[in-house]
C-alpha cells in the first residue's frame, strides 16, 4: 500500500496535475479528490493532504488537515513569512508540513542562483509573468526568490532600491522590487536582474508546460515523512536526493 494522499483542489490546473500523479505510481494512493464542493472531512482517513486550492482558503485548511492528523504539502500561493511564522508557532507535535513556492526544479535552482549572484550586486529587481487567470501578486516563487536575496545579504545591506515611493517602480518584498504580469499566452516565467557597474546579468526560468512540475510534486510527497516541523522550499531536498529529484517512473518509486 502506498502514501494515501488526499489532493484539494483536484480539479485545478496543479491539483489535476497532482491527482494524476498519485494515480500513477504504485507508491502513492489517491485517498480522495476534493473540490469547492467537497467537505473538507473527506480527507480523512489519509496521511498526506495536498493543497493546492486558494490563498484565502489554504491556511484555514491547512490547519484543518493538521488537526486531523495529517501532514501538508502546500502548493497555493499567498503563505508570506509572517503566516508562515504563524503556522510554524501553532504546528502540532509530530506533524510535518513543506511549503511549496513552486514545483519546478529549474525554478527552485534559478532562485537558489540569485541568492548567490545577490552577494555581489546591490541593483536587484525580479520581472514575474504568469498567466492571466493567476489570482494573486506577486508569485510565491517571486517572494521567496526576494526573501532569499535580503537573507544572502544580510551582512552586506539592502539591495539599491530608492524610489520605493513610485509605486510604478514595483512592489517591494524584503526591499527587492518585484513587478507582475499577468498575460495571454504564458505558463510562468520569472527574470531577476542584477546590475553593476558596465554589466548587467539576468537570471531567467521559463516554465513552458505543467510537465514541469511534475517531478517536483513527486519529490515533496516522497520525502514529506523524513522531515520535521516546517519545511519551505524544495532546496533542501534537492540537496539530499538529487537522484530521486529526477522524476519518477509510473509502478514505482523513483
Amino acid at each position: 500500500m502506498g502514501i494515501r494522499v488526499a489532493v484539494a483542489g483536484a480539479t485545478g490546473k496543479l491539483g489535476s496535475v497532482a491527482a494524476r500523479l498519485v494515480e500513477e505510481h504504485d507508491d502513492l494512493e489517491l485517498a480522495a479528490a476534493l473540490d469547492s464542493t467537497t467537505p473538507w472531512r473527506a480527507m480523512e482517513g489519509a496521511q498526506v493532504l495536498f493543497d493546492a486550492t486558494l490563498p484565502a482558503v489554504s491556511p484555514r485548511l491547512v490547519e484543518a488537515a493538521l488537526a486531523a492528523g495529517l501532514d501538508v504539502v502546500v502548493a497555493t500561493s499567498g503563505w508570506s513569512a509572517e503566516r508562515l511564522a504563524g503556522l510554524e508557532a501553532r504546528l502540532p507535535a509530530g506533524r510535518r508540513v513543506i511549503v511549496v513556492p513552486n514545483f519546478s526544479l529549474g525554478s527552485v535552482l534559478a532562485t537558489e542562483f540569485a541568492a548567490r549572484a545577490a552577494l555581489f550586486y546591490e541593483s536587484v529587481e525580479i520581472v514575474e509573468t504568469h498567466r492571466a487567470g493567476k489570482v494573486d501578486s506577486p508569485s510565491g516563487t517571486a517572494v521567496r526568490t526576494a526573501e532569499l536575496i535580503a537573507a544572502a545579504r544580510a551582512g552586506l545591506g539592502p539591495t539599491e532600491a530608492p524610489h520605493a515611493d513610485q509605486r510604478a517602480r514595483g512592489q517591494q518584498v524584503a526591499g527587492v522590487p518585484v513587478h507582475s504580469l499577468r498575460m495571454a499566452g504564458v505558463v510562468a516565467r520569472q527574470d531577476v536582474y542584477f546590475g553593476g557597474p558596465g554589466e548587467r546579468l539576468t537570471i531567467t526560468h521559463d516554465t513552458a508546460d505543467s510537465r514541469a512540475y511534475e517531478a517536483g510534486i513527486l519529490l515533496a510527497l516522497r520525502s514529506l515523512h523524513r522531515l520535521t516541523g516546517l519545511t519551505v522550499g524544495l532546496a533542501s531536498l534537492l540537496a539530499s536526493s538529487p537522484g530521486e529529484a529526477g522524476g519518477g517512473r509510473a509502478g514505482g518509486a523513483a
